[in-house]
């Protein structure tokens, strides 16, 4: 195969063959790294065979079919113009006729005014259409506006910092619930939530929330046993310490949950449970468990591609075999995921009940971790050859590679989108609404072949129309809003397709900077997003202002040179001054400039500068709310920073009652514009 026709199959197989930076120059992508993303796509060598296969899969008519309620009708592929059809519509009706022609001479299915998954049938064929609405559901749907017609507010939380009775050690949803509470009484409209994603039961030392084994289960440390099992379960908080132990922490709560399992493996309540989740539950207490078999026998066995072949399948008859003579450890392993979802059940509900509208917004991680559960269990779904990362850009000159996986786009389209859908279900359940991570990812992922280089990747592209569809279809279904993370370099055209399909877009203080640095107003910033104060992944407001992000990378090491931190230093008064002078402009500071060292005197004018924006939803992270100077997660770093470790002061029901905090929260609230 010849350079131009290795490019030619690349791009027709969704590989794009070159690339913008983030300063407009275009990049070619190796040849050796298209032939890799090529072959980890399942895709023949030779181009004849290549395009072959991708004809064909574009001609039959797969399993599921997206299209737009409205007066516009959808291709349907394999079929033929004149061609019968029945048309099953969810719910119970029915529409017959004969497939229309396209502008194209293709054949169409006529318009649809119902959503739904449908089901049609073409003589001794059928798919499912899945008719989406034109958007998801929105906070107005919701009725989401304050009783005196404000823009609403939420606030956002990591679940793990969150100190309640009965956490021993690391928050969980018990703590959530308390927070949300408090919050609906003060008209907190939202309550968004750090990843609650399944981690690794057998390795207590992996707690990144953005690494998970499996994005469709939940971590069984958040779990508040008493939202199942009744308020006898003991109090114990767990230490008053500021950084978690989660080594130490997680091995008590395991402890725990196994004596629960113990005493009340036959509840009612578990067997319902067992029996409604089915094979996706079981594939995953059955990984479960083996990893923890496995790993106490060798520690090389972390990974599931280590272990004897017999078990690198969920059926397999070595994983049959293991499930039949260890049901107790299967058991317990379900055990903790009914006690998990259970109580972000309970948070959710009391969420609601406090008044909030929406109630919790759950994060939905942009990958799983290449050797858990979710990839042990959903092989052809995957790209195990390809891990998900980002472009060299000036914050990694090296390019990123988070290690994580990614679904395959031609087998979503083989398989009827059902892992997606998965993913999606699980993601809205117990939830108001979801943040998509890394929302371009809906339309191109940087994908990094096993063993090269981060910036040897390229960009795979993904079904976008059928994904935003499908996450509005089910949007709708739940009753939930979307937000996408929508930040860095970006496909052109995507904020407004998802502007279109009502995605609420991000807008950050920190960034919304011009290119000569005046920072926009926010009455400016886009209607359709989110406005906040900061990330996880990024300083909070006294942090900022005083520069503990840079100190930090400073102390670590994470700058090339001494000249280069002296740049951002050096940046960052410009920068201070810049920002002041905005907060000026929109009235929400007056006066002289505070020092550098004055991080809490901004906190106030920040909140009320950014809770002013036109964006339909603001949202204060906890950590600005309590004036604090970390940051939960410090990039570039793993255990150099105490990322996703420090707690916050106080009991999760009370942290609102602190004076400063209460009113920061009025501040915050009475900031915002009226609809």
């Amino acid at each position: 195969m010849t350079d131009d026709q290795l490019r030619a199959m690349a791009e027709m197989a969704g590989i794009a063959a070159t690339w913008r930076d983030v300063h407009g120059e275009e990049k070619g992508v190796a040849s050796e790294t298209l032939r890799a993303v090529l072959d980890a796509l399942g895709l023949p060598q030779d181009p004849e065979e290549a395009r072959a296969t991708l004809a064909a899969l574009a001609d039959r008519l797969p399993p599921l079919i997206t299209m737009t309620v409205g007066p516009d009708g959808v291709h349907i592929p394999g079929a033929a113009v004149g061609q019968r059809f029945r048309l099953d519509i969810e719910g119970g009706d029915r529409i017959e006729g004969h497939l229309e022609q396209g502008w194209g001479g293709e054949p169409r299915l006529p318009a649809i005014s119902t959503p739904g998954y449908h089901r049609l049938h073409l003589d001794d064929a059928h798919c499912i259409v899945a008719a989406a609405p034109r958007r998801c559901v929105t906070l107005a749907d919701l009725g989401a506006e304050a009783h005196d017609g404000a823009l609403p507010w939420a606030l956002a939380a990591q679940i793990y910092s969150l100190r309640s009775a009965r956490d021993l050690g690391i928050g969980d949803f018990g703590g959530v619930a308390a927070l949300a509470r408090d919050a609906g009484r003060r008209g907190c409209a939202a309550l968004a939530v750090s990843p609650a994603h399944a981690l690794f039961s057998a390795d207590v030392t992996k707690y990144g929330p953005y690494a998970p084994s499996s994005r469709i289960f939940l971590n069984v440390l958040y779990a508040d046993p008493s939202a199942a099992l009744g308020e006898n379960i003991p109090q114990d908080p767990g230490p008053p310490d500021a950084l978690i132990d989660w080594p130490t922490a997680a091995r008590r709560k395991l402890a725990r949950l196994r004596t629960l399992f113990e005493a009340a493996s036959d509840h009612p309540g578990f067997v319902d449970y067992r029996n409604e989740a089915g094979a996706a539950l079981e594939a995953h207490a059955r990984f479960e468990a083996l990893h923890a078999h496995l790993l106490a026998r060798d520690p090389k066995l972390w990974h599931w591609r280590d272990w004897p072949a017999e078990l690198h399948t969920p059926d397999s008859p070595g994983v049959v075999r293991f499930a039949r003579d260890n049901p107790a450890e299967v058991a317990f392993h379900a055990f903790c995921q009914w006690l998990a979802d259970a109580s972000r059940g309970a948070a959710q509900q009391a969420a609601r009940e406090a008044g909030m509208p929406v109630g919790l917004i759950a994060d939905l991680a942009v990958g799983t971790d290449g050797g858990g559960s979710h990839a042990w269990s959903h092989q052809r779904a995957i790209l195990p050859d390809l891990s998900v990362g980002a472009p060299p850009d000036v914050f990694s000159p090296l390019g990123q590679d988070w290690g994580l996986t990614a679904f395959s786009p031609l087998e979503m389209r083989a398989g009827g989108f059902a892992a997606f859908l998965e993913l999606a279900r699980a993601a809205f359940r117990h939830s108001g609404g979801v943040r998509v991570d890394h929302a371009m990812g809906l339309q191109r992922l940087w994908v990094v072949p096993r063993g090269a280089g981060p910036a040897e990747g390229a960009y795979l592209r993904y079904p976008i129309d059928d994904l935003v569809r499908l996450l509005a279809l089910e949007s709708h279904r739940h009753r939930a809003i979307v937000i996408g993370e929508d930040l860095g370099t970006l496909p052109d055209g995507f904020h407004g397709r998802m502007e279109e399909a009502g995605i609420l877009g991000m807008r950050v203080l920190w960034f919304e900077q011009e290119g000569d640095g005046r920072f926009r107003s926010p009455r400016h910033w886009p209607r359709r997003s989110t406005a906040m104060t900061t990330t996880h992944d990024l300083p909070t407001v006294v942090g900022w202002w005083r520069g503990r992000d840079i100190t930090w990378r400073e102390e670590l090491g994470l700058f090339p040179d001494a000249e280069r931190a002296q740049q951002e230093e050096e940046r960052r008064e410009k920068d201070r001054a810049a920002l002041w002078t905005a907060f000026l402009e929109s009235g929400a500071a007056t006066g002289d400039q505070p020092p550098a060292t004055d991080g809490a005197a901004v906190v106030d004018v920040a909140l009320a500068h950014v809770a002013g924006a036109a964006c339909a939803l603001a949202i204060l992270p906890l950590e600005d709310a309590l004036a604090m100077p970390e940051q939960p997660n410090l990039p570039g770093t793993v255990d150099e920073h105490p990322n996703w470790r420090r707690r916050l002061p106080g009991e999760a029901g009370a942290l609102l009652d602190e004076p400063e905090v209460a009113r920061r929260l009025d501040l915050f609230a009475r900031s915002r514009p009226r609809a």
